[in-house]
């Protein structure tokens, strides 16, 4: 496999879609080694197959504001890959969205899902529309007229997208609704929806959960646990708040939480009360953390800083990509760091990983951190497929169980000759093997 060939060449059809020829390159470096001893890889072309979405989907949404006026977003929904399941990603309502970004994350899907063990292909969507600062009316208006142009390329055995930034229940029940009223069936086509019609318990929680058992598995390489431990955690959202839950849980404190403003550093432990006051700030609307050292004034605010000045020893990254860069990453390392997992997608920049890795540092790449959030929605596909509904309890254990294969994955994967594990190579191997190997069984499709 010539990187540099494949990499040139993306680079020649896909100009400036930086975010997504970046996850290309992270995968591709790592699983080089193993497509040079499978020959066959190459002579099917699987690479290059790979590396491109099935189908790309780009339409305008036409919506009305509160005060009559006329709006237009784009939409997309990128279809990545089927070769072991259904297409399955969120949808992100923000600003930044764009088609770099997305086929970023629909071909991360791929090697995520993969990781799961669950019957999911890699697949992601969403609009430049912002939530923020919007009626409930005018979401409703704008998810209707959303689904309107997606709901014929999606189904549950087609495609089933989630939630993801800007998409929460909320969101998630004004499309399903419209998807409901065009298709005339009552199917798990969505997942992230409502516990009253056919949502999974601990869906909202299940990233940060499965970022913490994943951590779990990583310090017990080390002969090390959560008991005791300091935690820094970026974000304030569902990630966020799942990961605080369970770190807490786990014995260990969580000093920190971050927003686009700033970071709050409580060096008493974001616990109990101050757990639930995130869902708070989340609700308000507001993508800022400020508020939380007036509800708490021991806790400190540094505007427009990272968290990852703090002394800390484990590092969450939960808000978003390539918010921790080579700076942060020498910071936490001179302060001792010894476990970081990405609770987002790529959250931390190519320069930063590879310091990690360079000092020996426990690092787990999202990928396989996250991948508890969309392990859930395959337990709630699952669920609805069987039209049943498992308890908190076994939806929890199921997860742990996933989270724990998945580290398992990565650890035979990714163990080097002097014991270190690469977890980036780990789950980058395992995860492509498994749909690379399909992809041969399926044929040249």
């Amino acid at each position: 496999m010539d990187l540099e060939k494949i990499m040139n060449g993306l680079e020649q059809k896909h100009p400036g879609e930086k975010e997504y020829l970046q996850a290309v390159r992270e995968v591709l470096e790592s699983i080089e080694d193993i497509v040079n001893e499978n020959p066959q890889f190459e002579a099917a072309g699987i690479i290059d197959r790979i590396v491109e979405p099935d189908r790309v989907f780009t339409f305008k949404v036409p919506w009305v504001d509160d005060n009559g006026n006329v709006q237009v977003n784009l939409g997309y929904r990128v279809q990545f890959n089927n070769a072991i399941g259904p297409y399955k990603g969120g949808l992100r309502f923000h600003p930044s969205v764009n088609l770099s970004i997305l086929k970023f994350l629909g071909f991360e899907q791929i090697f995520k899902n993969s990781l799961t063990t669950l019957p999911m292909g890699g697949g992601k969507g969403g609009s430049d529309f912002d939530p923020k600062g919007k009626s409930d009316n005018e979401i409703m208006r704008f998810c209707q007229a959303f689904m309107m142009e997606l709901w014929h390329a999606i189904g549950p055995d087609t495609d089933v997208p989630a939630g993801d930034i800007g998409v929460g229940g909320r969101e998630i029940g004004f499309l399903y609704g419209m998807y409901k009223k065009l298709a005339r069936e009552h199917t798990g086509v969505l997942t992230g929806k409502g516990l009253n019609w056919g949502g999974s318990l601990i869906r909202p929680e299940a990233t940060g959960f499965g970022t913490v058992y994943f951590a779990k598995e990583m310090l017990a390489t080390k002969g090390e646990t959560f008991e005791g431990k300091t935690v820094a955690v970026s974000g304030f959202g569902n990630v966020a708040w799942g990961a605080a839950l369970k770190v807490t849980e786990l014995g260990g404190k969580v000093v920190t939480l971050s927003g686009p403003d700033g970071y709050i550093y409580d060096a008493e432990g974001i616990t109990g009360e101050k757990i639930e006051y995130l869902l708070e700030l989340r609700a308000s609307n507001q993508d800022i953390v400020k508020p939380y050292s007036y509800e708490f004034p021991e806790a400190q605010f540094h505007q427009g800083k990272t968290p990852w000045e703090v002394k800390v020893d484990v590092a969450l990254p939960c808000a978003t990509q390539n918010e921790l860069n080579k700076e942060d990453a020498q910071a936490l390392i001179n302060n001792g760091v010894i476990c970081i997992a990405e609770g987002a997608n790529m959250p931390c920049t190519p320069e930063a990983v590879e310091l990690f890795l360079e000092n020996k540092v426990l690092f787990g790449p999202g990928k396989a951190v996250n991948a508890g959030g969309v392990a859930t929605s395959g337990l709630e596909m699952s669920q609805n497929s069987m039209k049943l509904s498992w308890s908190r309890e076994e939806v929890d254990e199921k997860l742990h169980t996933i989270m724990c294969n998945i580290h398992e994955a990565c650890k035979n994967n990714g163990t080097e000759e002097d014991g270190y594990i690469n977890y980036v190579k780990g789950a980058n191997i395992a995860g492509f093997l498994k749909v690379a190997n399909a992809m041969m069984d399926e044929g040249i499709v």
